[in-house]
């Protein structure tokens, strides 16, 4: 019975050794295959977790830099209805500058308010600096409503909240493609995008103003 135990004088021989470099490679080969799945299951879950944010973000996500160079926290507006305006000072349809400020003044402490973004993407009909535009803004139309800094509305530099905008992927309303100056987008009391309103419709159109009086 002791025969199994017997001493075995050639170890190599009753039990051969495979090389070292075998093992090294299927260990290597292995732990490859186990970050390659990791890797898979990050990007996926950054993937999935990026898509869960943009289908929360609405207006009150953005802050916005103001003519003069300060952060407009744009979820300071919740609770009000925002029209949101890209304008141009050298446009033909400059002249709603007017209209727009008329509706500020007469709905501003009713819950509403307007938002103008200079832009430079049209037909280079707004050349001019934040402290030009400004200047002429007060100056021949009188505006009291907030003026931000000067952005980009589309192309690969559109700022990031014309991207929410413009993108029903992020904004989950809507596609839009900013058409002209003076392109107007309406944001409810939730921070929501509402609908969109061509260049070319006045401000004080009766559409615009039923949405604000609530009608």
């Amino acid at each position: 019975m002791f025969g199994m135990f017997a001493k075995i004088n050639n170890p190599s021989a009753a039990f051969p050794l495979l090389p070292c470099e075998h093992f090294s490679f299927r260990f290597v080969d292995v732990k490859n295959t186990v970050m390659k799945r990791l890797w898979i299951v990050c990007t996926l879950l950054i993937g999935a977790l990026t898509i869960q944010a943009q289908k929360n973000m609405n207006f009150y996500s953005f802050t916005v830099t103001t003519i003069d160079g300060r952060d407009l926290v744009l979820s300071e507006l919740r609770g009000k209805k925002v029209l949101v305006v890209n304008t141009a000072s050298k446009c033909g349809l400059t002249p709603q500058f007017e209209q727009l400020e008329a509706l500020y003044r007469q709905y501003g402490d009713k819950g509403f308010v307007v938002i103008g973004f200079p832009a430079n993407n049209f037909l280079n009909q707004e050349p001019r600096s934040n402290g030009e535009i400004i200047e002429f803004c007060k100056k021949n139309y009188g505006v009291t409503f907030p003026m931000m800094a000067k952005i980009s509305v589309k192309g690969k530099d559109m700022h990031p909240l014309y991207q929410w905008l413009t993108s029903k992927e992020k904004n989950g309303k809507m596609d839009s493609e900013v058409q002209w100056n003076f392109q107007k987008y309406l944001i409810d009391e939730n921070g929501n995008l509402l609908d969109v309103v061509p260049p070319r419709v006045r401000p004080d159109d009766e559409k615009i103003v039923k949405w604000i009086i609530g009608k």
